[in-house]
């Protein structure tokens, strides 16, 4: 397949995709504290993350219900795979870890997937050579990973388990957006948001029954408080059902690689909406880390400015006019 430089087609505008991807980044950012306020009133990691899929993707359906499967079952595979890095896996590593440690550890470490989605694109994709400045800060933000993981453990005695949960999330987020950039060369970014949520859902459902046999769904009781049932509207309608299709969307334009490097910016909204609505302290060695971690993806994202992305197939032309059609 021939590349060029993402300039070298002035008929596709990418300005407003990278403004989709950075909106999309903060709201996901807040997320981490809307989990929090539901793991303190009661409900599990899994439950809040099927919960949150099954209004989704309810959603989802108003506006892609025709096709259901993929045209092959290599395809289809895919798909699945994609669900349950993107979904079971991803969630349920994030809530566990939120449950265990501080939002803001766990949005620091979680901000490292563009540096991982980088390694793996230059491995599989070849979209990214492994260049000096990729290596460096993929090195500079792991050490930086390692200043929080270090200063929960030691100074604030937290289990260092929900730092390495979230490591476990952040490799988990890398390879779904390697995923998403496979599948959405063929489908469009809504059909690939709702297999997402379809086999997301499967996969939380089977972690669900596994942890809680007796009682998989909570009660109706505890949904119904008002601090509930908001939360989980927020992190079902907008965080799900319209940042996932958004985000597959700007993935299929700007590719996994350019899209991921928007990851960096989690911490803020996170740092900001924590301190607003949960009292967790941040030390020192907590800021050092973290500022590690924000140098070492800003460093590894410097060899992204002479990268060349392949020429779009008519096929993904189609694909993104059926998208702007579906979002118009």
């Amino acid at each position: 397949m021939s590349s060029v430089i993402m300039s070298d087609y002035p008929t596709v505008r990418v300005w407003p995709y990278h403004l989709l991807t950075f909106c999309v980044v903060l709201i996901w950012g807040v997320t981490f504290v809307n989990t929090k306020v539901l793991i303190f009133n009661g409900l599990y990691p899994d439950q809040i993350f099927v919960l949150r899929f099954l209004l989704a993707y309810l959603c989802i359906w108003f506006i892609s219900p025709h096709k259901f499967f993929c045209d092959s079952c290599r395809e289809e595979g895919q798909m699945f795979a994609l669900g349950l890095f993107a979904g079971a896996f991803y969630f349920n590593l994030e809530n566990l870890a939120i449950g265990l440690t501080y939002v803001n550890n766990v949005s620091f470490i979680v901000c490292t997937s563009p540096v991982v989605t980088a390694l793996i694109a230059a491995l599989l994709l070849r979209e990214e050579h492994l260049s000096r400045h990729l290596v460096w800060g993929s090195v500079i933000a792991l050490l930086g990973v390692g200043i929080v993981v270090f200063n929960g453990h030691f100074i604030l005695k937290l289990s260092p388990a929900g730092d390495l949960l979230a490591v476990g999330a952040a490799v988990s987020w890398a390879i779904a957006c390697i995923l998403m950039r496979v599948c959405t060369q063929h489908y469009s970014s809504t059909f690939v948001a709702r297999k997402i949520f379809f086999y997301g859902i499967l996969g939380g459902l089977f972690f669900m029954f596994i942890r809680h046999p007796a009682q998989p769904f909570p009660p109706l009781s505890l949904i119904a408080k008002p601090q509930v049932w908001s939360n989980l509207a927020f992190l079902g309608f907008v965080a799900s059902f319209c940042c996932f299709a958004l985000w597959t969307l700007a993935i299929k334009r700007l590719g996994a690689v350019t899209a991921s490097n928007y990851i960096y910016l989690n911490p803020v909204s996170t740092v900001v909406a924590s301190a607003l609505f949960l009292d967790e302290p941040m030390t020192w060695l907590a800021y050092i880390g973290s500022a590690q971690i924000l140098l070492g993806v800003f460093i590894a994202n410097r060899s992204q400015r002479h990268s060349v992305a392949a020429a779009p197939t008519r096929e993904e032309e189609r694909n993104v006019q059926k998208d702007n059609a579906h979002f118009s």
